[in-house]
């Protein structure tokens, strides 16, 4: 759907300077029984002809539950802050992950111990 949305837009003169895929998310509330929907985000420039075809595209588009097209002054680089919040959530996660193992050493995690454990009350005696 990505690249047939950016075709369209190129093929009418347009320029796509950001394409985001925020993924399948939650709707704040159902739309026609759907719950959950795949968001994208796309800045791009084009002339009113092709943001014309652009929005009868998405109208005829069974797959497009709403679409939002915002006019701005100039074109937005670098990333979202909803990527910026996604990609600092997942670094963080990968620094957890990696000081968990770190903090492991050499001993693995609790199945690779091996051996059984005793108690305090258990004794060990030796037949003869």
């Amino acid at each position: 759907m990505i690249e047939r949305y950016s075709n369209l837009i190129t093929a009418t003169g347009g320029t796509v300077h950001r394409v985001e895929d925020w993924g399948r998310r939650q709707l704040a509330y159902p739309i026609s029984k759907i719950h959950k929907a795949h968001y994208l985000l796309l800045n791009i420039e084009v002339d009113s002809d092709g943001l014309d075809e652009l929005q009868n595209a998405f109208k005829f588009n069974d797959a497009v539950i709403r679409n939002l097209i915002m006019k701005r002054k100039g074109p937005t680089y670098g990333d979202s802050p909803i990527m910026k919040v996604e990609r600092e959530s997942r670094e963080k996660k990968e620094r957890d992950e990696q000081n968990r193992n770190r903090d492991r050493g050499d001993r693995g995690d609790r199945g690779d111990r091996g051996g059984s454990r005793l108690s305090e009350n258990t004794t060990l005696s030796k037949e003869s």
